[in-house]
């Protein structure tokens, strides 16, 4: 399943005449205190909790672009570790295609996150960030994740 929504960027759907946006981002998991974290981040713009997730940067794959992402966002160094989940919605008239790839934690303190874009990072239990992501496509990705009592 890795790479899906690569592809469709100049796919038009009967409802949207314009193609579709692709973007991808991170299920980041970390151990902590003995239990799994999942990163999720306050948006300074919207103010809005969301996955780390973002557009890709010239001709970058869609992990390629995931991984940026959520170093931008996070200021972690992660890595491609499971499944890849992929959402769609609307975004005015145009679809968004979004892909989130189960990510790893390995490090942070490398990278500097731009706080015009992200105000706060905070690592929750999976209930709990399901509790306080914004838009239900993303807390659906949690439960797909961790339907099995991960």
């Amino acid at each position: 399943m890795l790479g899906d929504g690569a592809n469709v960027e100049n796919r038009a759907t009967p409802m949207s005449p314009k193609p579709a946006k692709t973007a991808a981002g991170g299920l980041v998991e970390r151990k902590m205190n003995g239990s799994v974290r999942v990163a999720v981040v306050r948006r300074t713009r919207y103010g809005d909790w969301v996955l780390p997730k973002g557009k890709p940067d010239g001709d970058e794959s869609i992990e390629e672009t995931a991984v940026r992402e959520v170093r931008e966002e996070t200021g972690c160094d992660v890595r491609i570790g499971g499944d890849s989940y992929t959402i769609e919605y609307f975004v005015g008239r145009a679809l968004k295609v979004v892909t989130f790839f189960r990510m790893d934690y390995v490090t942070d303190g490398f990278y500097t996150i731009d706080p015009s874009e992200i105000e706060e990072v905070v690592w929750l239990r999976p209930r709990e960030a399901l509790e306080r992501l914004t838009y239900e496509t993303e807390r659906s990705i949690l439960r797909q994740a961790y339907s099995k009592g991960e």
